[in-house]
C-alpha cells in the first residue's frame, strides 16, 4: 500500500520511549541525554527492547504476527546486532502507541502491504547496535579499559584481553549513564550471524503445544459467550425478532442490539448463544440496497469504464502508436469481489466497566482498535487496554475494525466481559471484500511483432479513499494501479490511467495484495496474448522487452530454465509464465497444468524465481510464497462473492472453497540473494498465482480466460 511518508523526525521518535530507563534515540542526537534508571531494575533500551537485571531480553515488535513469521524475522535484525540468539528473546506485540511504532511505509501502526522488514530494516538494526555499543561502553568504563578492545557475544561482554565478562543485565543499568552515540556502525553482511540463516520461528513451539494464544482462545475470569447476526444487505434494518423465544433457551442471557443492523445473543456458553440466535427469527428489511445484483454491479463498472480515468502514467503517444500498429489487441478483463475467510473467524473479547475498558483480539491495527472501544465508550484511550492476540489468518481483513466496533457496542450493554464470535456464515457474508476490477487493455505490435503501444485503464473501488484517504495522489489511489502503472517492461508508448468506481451496497477492503493481485493477472495474461499474436514464444517475448531490467530478467530467465521451458510435454499439458515487480520484490513464476477433455484443470507443478534482495530468514520466504501460491491458485480456480437482492449469496466453505491437499502442485523455489536492500514477500506468492495459471490454461488448451475464477464452467467441453 501507498501512504504519504512521515517526517523523518517522526520516524526517529518511533525508535524513543519517556520515562525511565535507558534511553536510546536512533540517531536523535538533540535527545541523547542518559535517563533515570527504573526502580524495578528493568531498563527500556528504546521502544523495541527491555533489558531486565538477570539478562533476560524482551523484544516489544510494533508489527503483529499473522502467521507470517515477522516474529522471528524482525527478532533477527535486532538481535543480529545486538549480539543475541533467537533462544535469548522473548516477543511481545507492542500495544497501541502510533507514535513509538508506526509503520513507516504505511503511516500507520499497522501490518499490512508485506511492508514489516521493508520498514524495520535499518531501525532495528540501528536499535540494536547502539543498546549494544552503550552496552559495551558501560563494561569498559566498570574495567577501565578501551571499548574497542571489548566485544559482545550472546548478551554478554567480553574483554579478551583480561578475560573479564559480564553479562547485559549486569551493566545495563551502567549503560544508562553512556552517552548515546549519534553514528552506529552497523554490520557487514559478511559480518551476519543470524541474517540470511534459515532460522526456525520461536513461535512454533507454542503454536504445537497449545499454550499460543490466539484472539479465539481468550479466557477472562466471569466470561460469558455472544454470537451475532447482521443485516444480510448493506444499508438495511432490524425488522422482527422473537426475544422471548431466544430468552426460552436454557443457558440464553441476553438479547442485544447494535442499532438496528446488528443484533447479538449472549449466553452462558456459545452454543447456548447460537441456538438463542436461531431462535430469535430475525428478519430484516432490505433498504435501499435491495435491488443489487452482481450483473447490476457489472453493468455500471462497464459503463464507467468507458470514460477517461485520472492518470497514473503517460510517456509518448500510446494511442497513437497504438492506431498505428500493425497489429492491434484490446481486451477486457474482469475480477470477481473475494472473501478473506481466515480460518479463525472474526472475534472480539471485551470487558467493559464505567471507568476502564480491556479488548483482548487479534488486529492488525492495535491504535484503530483502541479507538473502536473509546468511540463505543467515550473513554479516553489511557484506560482502553488492548491485548492483541495470534491470528489464525487474517488476509488483510484485520486491518478493518468493524467487528470490534459492534462488539464495544454490545459489550457496554452487559456488566461482565462478553466473547463474541461471529459465525462463519456471518464472516464471509459481511466482509470487506477485495474490490471487484474491470480493466480494459490495448496494445500495438509493429510488423515485427515488437510492442509499440500500450493502455490500461483500471476501473474498480478505492480501498486507500476509505481506509488511508490521505495516501491518495490528487484523487489517484497508488494502490489501484500498482503493478500496472509500472511494470517490468521498457514499452515506447504507455497510457494508465484509473476510474474509481465504488459499488453499491459493498464494502471494499485490503485483500492479501489488492492492486497488484488484479493487476499482474491483467498485465501478465495481455502480454502473453500479445507473444501469441507476435508467434512468439512467451519467454522470447518478454525478454526482449526486459533489457533495461536486469532484475526482473534475472529471475524469469532463472524461472524458465529450472522449469524445463520449452521441454516436451504430454497432451493436454502446458506451462504458462508470469513476471512481477511487486512489494519490492521480482518474482517470477512457470506453472505447469493440465486441462482435461471435460475442462477440468489439474496442477501438476509451480517453479518461482525470487529475488527480495536482503534476505532476512529465507526458510520464511520460501514458506511465505508456498503459502501464498496456494492462496492464489485456490482462489484463482474457485473464488467470488455473488450478489442478488443485495445479499452475498456464498455463505461457508462448501461454496467459497479453498484449493485441497490433493489439489495442490509441487512446488519449487529458489532464491537469488544479493546485498539490496529488502523487498516484500508476504504477498507475492498470490499476486503470481493467477498470471501465471490463466497463460498456463491457454497454453494447455488454447483457451484464453479473461475473467477469474477460471473454474467456474469456463473451460467445459475445451
Amino acid at each position: 500500500m501507498g501512504h504519504d511518508m512521515p517526517s523523518r523526525r517522526l520516524l526517529l521518535q518511533a525508535g524513543l520511549i519517556a520515562g525511565g530507563g535507558l534511553m536510546i534515540g536512533v540517531r536523535l542526537p538533540s535527545l541523547a541525554r542518559a535517563a533515570d534508571p527504573d526502580p524495578s531494575g528493568t531498563f527500556a533500551p528504546n521502544a523495541f527492547l527491555r533489558i531486565d537485571p538477570h539478562g533476560a531480553i524482551t523484544f516489544i515488535l510494533p508489527h503483529t504476527e499473522v502467521g507470517q513469521g515477522i516474529y522471528t524475522s524482525v527478532a533477527m535484525l535486532i538481535g543480529e546486532e545486538l549480539e543475541v540468539g533467537l533462544d535469548q528473546i522473548q516477543v511481545q506485540p507492542a500495544p497501541p502507541d502510533i507514535v513509538r511504532y508506526i509503520d513507516p511505509l504505511l503511516g500507520d501502526q499497522a501490518t499490512g502491504g508485506s511492508a514489516s522488514i521493508r520498514a524495520d530494516w535499518m531501525r532495528m538494526r540501528q536499535a540494536g547496535a547502539t543498546a549494544r555499543v552503550m552496552l559495551i561502553g558501560a563494561a569498559a568504563k566498570r574495567w577501565g579499559v578501551d571499548p574497542a578492545a571489548c566485544r559482545a557475544e550472546r548478551g554478554v561482554v567480553h574483554h579478551d584481553a583480561s578475560g573479564r565478562t559480564i553479562g547485559y543485565g549486569d551493566v545495563a543499568s551502567d549503560a544508562a549513564a553512556q552517552p548515546v552515540p549519534h553514528d552506529v556502525k552497523l554490520k557487514e553482511p559478511g559480518q551476519f550471524k543470524l541474517i540470511g540463516t534459515s532460522a526456525k520461528r520461536i513461535d512454533t513451539p507454542s503454536k504445537v503445544d497449545g499454550t499460543a494464544v490466539f484472539g479465539i482462545d481468550a479466557k477472562v475470569p466471569g466470561m460469558k459467550f455472544g454470537t451475532l447476526a447482521i443485516t444480510p444487505v448493506k444499508g438495511g434494518k432490524l425488522r422482527y425478532m422473537d426475544e422471548a423465544a431466544a430468552r426460552r433457551v436454557p443457558g440464553v442471557l441476553a438479547v442485544v442490539r447494535a442499532g438496528d443492523e446488528a443484533v447479538a445473543v449472549i449466553g452462558e456458553h456459545f452454543w447456548a448463544a447460537k441456538q438463542g440466535l436461531d431462535a430469535l427469527g430475525v428478519t430484516w428489511d432490505s433498504g435501499p440496497n435491495g435491488h443489487v445484483t452482481l450483473g447490476s454491479l457489472i453493468a455500471s463498472m462497464d459503463q464507467a469504464s468507458q470514460k477517461q480515468g485520472l492518470v497514473a502514467k503517460q510517456e509518448g503517444d500510446a494511442a497513437g502508436a497504438i492506431n498505428g500498429a500493425a497489429t492491434k489487441l484490446s481486451a477486457v478483463y474482469q475480477l470477481p469481489f473475494l472473501s478473506h475467510s481466515p480460518m479463525e473467524p472474526l472475534n472480539c473479547t471485551l470487558n467493559i466497566q464505567p471507568d476502564r475498558a480491556e479488548i483482548w483480539v487479534g488486529t492488525q491495527v492495535p491504535v484503530r482498535a483502541q479507538k473502536a472501544v473509546m468511540d463505543a465508550t467515550g473513554l479516553p484511550a489511557e484506560k482502553v487496554t488492548v491485548n492483541n492476540l495470534y491470528m489464525g489468518g487474517a488476509f488483510g481483513r484485520r486491518l478493518d475494525i468493524d467487528s470490534i466496533a459492534v462488539a464495544a457496542v454490545i459489550a457496554k450493554q452487559v456488566n461482565y466481559p462478553v466473547k463474541l464470535v461471529w459465525t462463519r456464515e456471518e464472516d464471509l457474508q459481511h466482509d470487506y471484500y477485495r474490490p471487484y476490477y474491470y480493466d480494459r487493455v490495448a496494445a500495438g505490435l509493429d510488423a515485427s511483432g515488437k510492442l509499440v503501444g500500450w493502455t490500461h485503464r483500471v476501473t474498480g473501488s478505492s480501498v486507500m479513499a476509505r481506509w488511508a484517504p490521505k495516501g491518495l495522489k490528487h484523487g489517484l489511489d497508488p494502490d489501484a494501479v500498482e503493478g500496472a502503472a509500472e511494470t517490468p517492461y521498457d514499452v515506447p508508448a504507455t497510457l494508465v490511467d484509473y476510474v474509481r468506481h465504488e459499488p453499491d451496497g459493498m464494502n471494499t477492503g485490503w485483500w492479501r495484495g489488492v492492486g497488484p493481485t488484479h493487476n499482474v493477472f491483467v498485465v501478465e495474461s495481455f502480454v502473453d496474448e500479445l507473444a501469441a499474436a507476435a508467434k512468439q514464444d512467451p519467454v522470447v517475448f518478454r525478454r526482449a522487452l526486459m533489457q533495461k531490467n536486469p532484475r526482473a530478467l534475472a529471475v524469469m530467465n532463472l524461472a524458465a530454465e529450472k522449469a524445463g521451458w520449452g521441454g516436451k510435454l504430454p497432451a493436454n499439458t502446458g506451462r504458462g509464465i508470469s513476471v512481477q515487480f511487486a512489494f519490492g520484490t521480482y518474482l517470477s513464476c512457470v506453472l505447469e497444468v493440465e486441462v482435461s477433455p471435460p475442462g477440468e484443470i489439474l496442477l501438476h507443478r509451480a517453479v518461482v524465481a525470487v529475488d527480495c534482495g536482503s534476505t532476512v530468514n529465507p526458510d520464511t520466504v520460501r514458506a511465505q510464497i508456498e503459502g501464498g501460491l496456494i492462496l492464489g491458485l485456490g482462489t484463482a480456480m474457485y473464488n467470488e462473492i455473488t450478489l442478488d437482492a443485495g445479499a452475498v449469496q456464498q455463505s461457508n466453505f462448501h461454496d467459497y472453497r479453498t484449493l485441497r491437499m490433493n489439489e495442490a502442485p509441487k512446488i519449487e523455489i529458489y532464491q537469488i540473494r544479493n546485498n539490496e536492500r529488502p523487498g516484500g514477500i508476504g504477498e507475492t506468492g498470490t499476486v503470481a498465482a493467477a498470471p501465471s495459471l490463466g497463460n498456463a490454461i491457454f497454453a494447455a488448451s488454447g483457451r484464453r480466460l479473461r475473467r477469474l475464477p477460471f473454474g467456474n464452467g469456463q473451460l467445459q467441453g475445451a
